[in-house]
């Protein structure tokens, strides 16, 4: 964690506050650096979410998705799935990883998604991929979100969780858990079907409780 939090803090001095994500992953791949919040399983929120689930018929939009774990795993459950990120990276990573995979790996921006993704998929799920982010970006990400789901689809969201109102947030300590109100902004215009805070035992941050979301676009 700490390289990542260098980088981070670099790239926000710097007026880059998203350029680490690349570097970052790039020092991984070549086993320089350790990218914190690949555990190369599946989320276990998304898990417990998805329990007795099908998503055959549905298309499924895997935000920041890193090197695909929860993007296999919505595709097991039988949607069709687009992961993306930001890192080129990453998804070659991905893409190497999960050879012959039906899920569709992009590099995209989140701030200027393609504008065929508008309101196109049954379910958009985000995981981590905005707590990292300092400052105004921040609030941009969070207000796309909910841009990409579809009338009647999901938008679920996981991160990890503040009570605090007002954080005071460091620019050297990446990550900076959600607060409540980020959560409803990441939801948007889309009604809330639960806002509810559920530990979980994932490293690296096993202490910390997590945002669990869901909101549903009528």
């Amino acid at each position: 964690m700490s390289r990542a939090r260098q980088l981070s803090a670099e790239s926000i001095a710097g007026g880059d506050p998203t350029g680490w994500f690349e570097q970052l992953y790039t020092e991984g791949e070549a086993g320089e650096s350790v990218v914190p919040w690949i555990q190369g399983t599946t989320n276990p929120v998304l898990a417990d979410w998805a329990a007795g689930r099908s998503g055959t018929g549905q298309r499924a939009l895997v935000v920041g998705c890193g090197t695909g774990e929860d993007a296999e795993f919505l595709a097991g459950l039988g949607f069709t799935v687009t992961g993306f990120d930001l890192a080129p990276t990453a998804i070659t990573t991905a893409r190497r990883i999960h050879a012959g995979s039906a899920v569709t790996y992009e590099v995209a921006d989140l701030l200027a998604l393609p504008p065929a993704w508008a309101g196109a998929f049954d379910l958009v799920f985000e995981a981590y991929t905005v707590q990292p982010l300092f400052g105004q970006v921040r609030k941009d990400a969070l207000a796309a979100l909910s841009g990409p789901v579809a009338p009647g689809g999901t938008l679920l969201v996981v991160a990890f969780a503040t009570e605090e109102t007002d954080p005071e947030r460091s620019p050297t300590m990446m990550p900076w858990p959600l607060t409540r109100a980020e959560v409803d902004l990441a939801g948007g215009e889309l009604p809330a079907v639960s806002v509810e805070l559920v530990p979980i035992g994932n490293e690296p941050f096993p202490h910390l409780p997590h945002w669990r979301a869901e909101f549903r676009r009528p």
